[in-house]
């Protein structure tokens, strides 16, 4: 607590302190004075402080140098005692800011600063900073007076020569805080704000120093990065406070017209005086856009935060308070704020957004014309450069180039329709996003993709992302990317759509080389236009309507549908390119506007490409895309267009194309989420009476309508059973146009005969586990019954039913096959004595009924002179084989007919058809073994077998090459199937010794690993069938061990492999002598097992 309270005790105290220090100016008085002042009270030193204040301001008056110790410790004390009152007169206010500036001012013979010490500077700005905070109420107006201008003039320059010479930075950022509440923009809360006439008046006198101030401010901001941080963060916030409030929109509104004219005795001060008119606003704006691009510039790329941070501040300030005055300048600004959006600094990105956001929502370009023209300049500068700066900058860069972009747009708002109805920037804009989003199509991967079989369950291939992984020209950044379909979508929630689709739709068909680009604009413009993942700052005025948004697509879809863009060249496969399809290529590529010379078929100049073909693939997959995208856009209203859009789209999802198939599975599961179907399956369903319509007509004119079958492919592969009563007259139609059109169709048909037969073996088929578990069962009782483990009690009727079965296969094997309607007529009335018995044949259902015509025109295919229709029919005739399984007594028939034909194939055919071949004998096998037994033995075997002996010694010496040879694959597919065929067909001893004798070579260490265990399989099914004989034989190649006789009369037993030494096929000869004991051992439990339920 202070000691002296009462002015009287004070007075007492400090009048001989102030007495002393009058006579004699000393450093030794001031700091008694000082020791003095800190003992009296606040209230005491008020009344006090003129007569304090009387000897310190007379000890800086005294002519003469004057030590700096002693005016430093003289402005300290000042500055003491004012931070301890109030200076409640103007004219004590205005002599001690005239006093402390005269501290700072140089000689009169010098133009630079004194050379004082860095401490007396200090204090200096810190009692001037002391003293305008003293000031009591208004009075510190009285310092700005037009009267008072040269003295503000003689304070502001020392400041701002400090605050860019100075090399302390204690010094400039004092200096620089001492100028923002000199020009009273202080920060703290102690000065009442002004009102707008105060402001105005201020406004009136600071024009006078805005030229220098901002000069020199902009300077030191874009001064060395050593000054610190700091510095430039303060030097930034006084630039945009006074600019902020000497080209204020609200003050320039104000000004009259003419200047005002000050007394007589002011005349020379009238001059100093600046009339904020129409002509000095423009040309300080225009001065002031020089200075601004410069603090932009520095300030945007300044490596501290802070200053960019405060340079968003800036902006904000002077877009809030100066959008009409500085509305050129915004052009840097602008950019400079749009640009910070992807800033590193999570303050300043957060920052930036605030100051975005709360320019949409203020609509502060909405309401400003000439800022809305300054924007559309910024933007049709910046599209412009973007080709260039896109081919020429890093992926930051590229980044920073297009988050400009899209602030640009997200500023306009729905202004942008000012760009898109101008020609010139409508052109410019869209030019530059067609050659940025330019696809790199040199990648052969995506032509040499293709989809080699019917591929799996529709639930494991839809699960994937829409969208196809692109690589484009310019970039590899995902990011620029997203930014390029946020420009495109903010384009489309703000634009004029009609003017936009239309304007697209015509550079889609201007060139082939922009068609591409044009697709994904148009997919996420509509997107964009119907709200979906369009980041904005502000609602547009009015939401476009579900028809509006209707009509634009439905003009898209009519676009990329149309033949000339919807059936490109893909592939050269001359599999899938027949005679009738180059015709329709060439009649399209006649309708096709620029690319009439590149998908010609017919003439042999100029070739198609791999790159034309790539970039077919990826126009295709875009388009699909955009499909899905227009049905996620109208969600159930999309099941209008469903009628137009689902069956292209079911014909790209039959290509052979893998990339074009994948993109069109995606687009179903897209359409199946937006319209409220369940699954795609239900999709078909649900929509396949006019899909079987378009399938049967297009059918029918084949030669211009050759996807048909993939439809139809499509359409069988993703649905069910419940399709089949659906599609039957179309197989059926299939079946009447193959009887036609063999010579020329037959490839095309057999495709969707395959689809077919594939369809109805995984709706109708019996499990695989099932049959297998049947077939295991059937032996194991026929092994017990020969062994005489299982007693068999059978009735009368069941013994007569055996004999006629017998009978009638031994018919059938021999070729005598009785008329149809004879048998079943002498079989209805074995029937009649037991009607509980199910004895009379039913009735074919309708899918073998099906599988059947399938396999009669199989059987006339099977010798064409087509390699490829060939394989082919042997691939759809296996499928018929596994069809008719369960229907034995029309599968035998039809494979008695087959039979010629089949031999052919396996005995004197192109090896890949032997290939095929044999995999439909073991099919055929597997399901009517007893039938093939004897024409097995006698047709194919001999071959067979003499087939694999000669070539034994060829695969024995051949390099790691040969497993790729097709020599090498049938020898191995015939090792594989040959002894589960001698299995099934129950072969007899002869055949089997054969069979043994063709394959024991291949248990040599020589042959390849492969073949070694395919022989291996081989001698494990004989085995099974036989393993007294295989033992036998197995042995007389390597016996393991010897075997003494049971008893002294019986000869011993000598074999040949006893005691021989050991070759190459001693390894694989002891295993499997070690697995058939291995069996042996587990017989008598197996057969056990057997006996037991009897």
């Amino acid at each position: 607590m202070a000691v002296f309270d009462t002015p009287q005790a004070a007075f007492g105290a400090l009048r001989p302190v102030c007495v002393q220090l009058t006579r004699a100016q000393t450093v030794e008085n001031v700091e008694q004075l000082q020791a003095h002042l800190a003992g009296v009270s606040g209230a005491a030193l008020q009344e006090l402080q003129e007569y304090v204040l009387f000897p310190l301001r007379f000890a800086l008056r005294v002519p003469g140098p004057k030590q700096e110790r002693l005016v430093q410790s003289l402005v300290q004390c000042i500055s003491s005692v004012l931070a301890a009152t109030c200076v409640k007169k103007q004219e004590l206010l205005q002599e001690l800011f005239s006093e402390l500036c005269t501290c700072l001012a140089p000689p009169p013979s010098s133009g630079k600063a004194a050379p004082l010490s860095e401490e007396l500077k200090l204090a200096v700005i810190q009692a001037l900073h002391t003293l305008m905070h003293s000031a009591y109420g208004d009075i510190i107006l009285s310092l700005y007076q037009p009267s008072t201008l040269p003295l503000l003039g003689f304070a502001v320059s020392l400041l701002l020569t400090l605050a860019e010479q100075e090399k302390a930075k204690q010094i400039k950022i004092s200096a620089l805080e001492c100028l923002q509440v000199l020009v009273l923009q202080c920060d703290c809360q102690e000065h009442q704000r002004l009102d707008e006439d105060e402001a105005q008046k201020c406004g009136d006198l600071f024009a006078s120093f805005l030229p220098g101030i901002s000069i020199t401010l902009s300077r030191v901001i874009a001064g060395d990065i050593k000054q610190g941080h700091k510095t430039t963060v303060s030097a930034i916030r006084l630039f945009y406070l006074i600019v902020g409030l000497v080209m204020a929109d609200k003050q320039l509104a104000r000004i009259p017209k003419s200047k005002e004219k000050l007394p007589v005795e002011h005349s020379r001060l009238s001059e100093l005086m600046i009339h904020r008119g129409p002509d000095w606003t423009k040309s300080t704006a225009e001065k002031l856009s020089l200075l601004l691009h410069k603090v932009v510039e520095s300030s945007s790329v300044h490596p501290h935060w802070k200053v960019r941070l405060e340079l968003v501040e800036l902006v904000h300030h002077l877009l809030t308070n100066c959008n009409q005055s500085l509305v050129d300048s915004f052009s840097h600004l602008l950019k400079a704020l749009v640009g910070l959006v992807n800033d590193e600094n999570s303050e300043v990105q957060s920052r930036c957004n605030e100051v975005l956001q709360g320019i949409g929502e203020q609509r502060i370009v909405a309401q400003n014309r000439a800022l809305a023209d300054v924007l559309s300049e910024n933007l049709h500068s910046l599209a412009t450069a973007l080709p260039r700066l896109m081919n020429s900058q890093d992926d930051m860069g590229k980044v920073s180039t297009l988050s400009l972009l899209l602030g640009y747009l997200k500023l306009l708002g729905s202004k942008v329709n000012i760009v898109l109805n101008s020609v010139s920037h409508l052109q410019r804009l869209s030019k530059a996003l067609l050659q940025v989003l330019e696809l790199d199509v040199t990648d052969v991967k995506i032509v040499e993709a293709r989809r080699s079989g019917p591929p799996g369950p529709l639930q494991q291939g839809v699960q994937k992302s829409r969208c196809q992984k692109k690589y484009f020209r310019f970039f590899t950044e995902e990011k620029v990317f997203q930014l390029l379909q946020q420009v495109c979508r903010v384009l489309g929630y703000y634009g004029n759509l009609y003017l936009l689709v239309d304007h697209f739709m015509g550079l889609y068909s201007e060139s082939s080389l922009y068609r591409k680009q044009a697709a994904m604009i148009l997919n996420e413009l509509v997107t964009g236009a119907a709200g979906v993942g369009v980041d904005f700052l502000q609602e547009r005025e009015a939401p476009l309507s579900v028809d509006d948004l209707k009509g634009s697509i439905t003009s898209i879809l009519d676009e990329y549908m149309d033949q000339a863009n919807w059936y490109l060249v893909t592939s050269i496969d001359t599999e899938e390119s027949s005679p009738e399809q180059s015709v329709q290529h060439l009649g399209l590529a006649v309708r096709a506007r620029g690319t009439s010379s590149s998908v010609l078929h017919l003439s042999p100049e100029p070739p198609v490409t791999t790159r034309t073909m790539n970039s077919n693939i990826w126009q295709i997959c875009i388009q699909l895309e955009g499909v899905g995208c227009f049905a996620a856009v109208l969600g159930k209203e999309f099941r209008l267009l469903l009628l137009s859009a689902l069956y292209p789209v079911l014909e790209k999802a039959g290509d052979r194309t893998l990339l074009i198939s994948e993109t069109a599975l995606g687009t179903l599961a897209d359409i199946c989420e937006a319209c409220g179907y369940d699954s795609v399956r239900s999709l078909i369903n649900e929509n396949s009476d006019y899909l079987v319509n378009g399938i049967s007509l297009n059918l029918r004119q084949l030669a211009y309508q050759p996807r048909a079958s993939q439809v139809l492919d499509t359409m069988l592969r993703h649905s069910d059973a419940n399709l089949l009563p659906l599609v039957e007259d179309v197989i059926q139609d299939v079946l009447s146009t193959l009887d036609q059109t063999y010579n020329s169709q037959a490839s095309t048909f057999l495709r969707v005969l395959h689809s077919v037969m594939t369809a109805l073996v995984q709706w109708f088929g019996m499990p695989s586990a099932q049959e297998h578990q049947q077939r295991q069962t059937d032996k194991g009782q026929s092994r017990a019954r020969s062994q005489g483990q299982q007693e068999v009690t059978m009735t009368s009727q069941e013994v007569e039913r055996f004999f006629l079965d017998y009978v009638s296969q031994k018919q059938i094997a021999e070729g005598d096959l009785p008329d149809l309607e004879e048998e079943e007529a002498d079989e209805v009335p074995l029937a009649k004595p037991e009607p509980s018995c199910d004895t009379g044949e039913a009735p074919m259902p309708s899918h073998a009924q099906l599988a059947r015509d399938v396999m009669e025109r199989c059987i006339h295919l099977l010798s064409d002179g087509n390699l490829r229709v060939r394989l082919k029919v042997l691939d759809v005739l296996e499928l018929c084989v596994t069809m008719l399984h369960p229907h034995g007594n029309h599968l035998l028939p039809m494979a008695h007919r087959v039979w010629p034909a089949l031999v052919t194939r396996l005995i004197s055919d192109d090896p890949l058809a032997v290939l095929r071949a044999f995999k439909v004998l073991c099919t055929l096998a597997q399901t009517c073994g007893d039938f093939l037994r004897q024409r097995f033995s006698k047709d194919v075997l001999p071959k067979l077998t003499s087939s694999l002996l000669s070539q034994a010694p060829v695969s024995a010496r051949a390099g790691p090459v040969y497993s790729h040879t097709l020599a090498f694959k049938l020898q191995l597919a015939v090792l594989q199937g040959l002894g589960s065929l001698c299995e099934e067909l129950d072969m007899g001893e002869s055949d089997l010794n054969k069979v043994a004798d063709a394959c024991l070579i291949y248990l040599s260490a020589k042959q390849p690993v492969k073949l070694q265990e395919a022989a291996q399989s081989v001698f494990l099914h004989l085995m099974h069938v036989d393993p007294d004989s295989t033992w036998l034989l197995l042995s007389e190649v390597c016996c393991p061990e010897g075997y003494e006789p049971p008893h002294a009369s019986l000869r011993p037993v000598k074999l040949s492999g006893m005691g021989r030494p050991r070759n190459e096929l001693t390894d694989n000869v002891l295993l499997l002598l070690q697995r058939l004991q291995q069996q042996e051992g587990t017989a008598p439990s197996s057969s056990t097992q057997e006996a037991s339920p009897s």
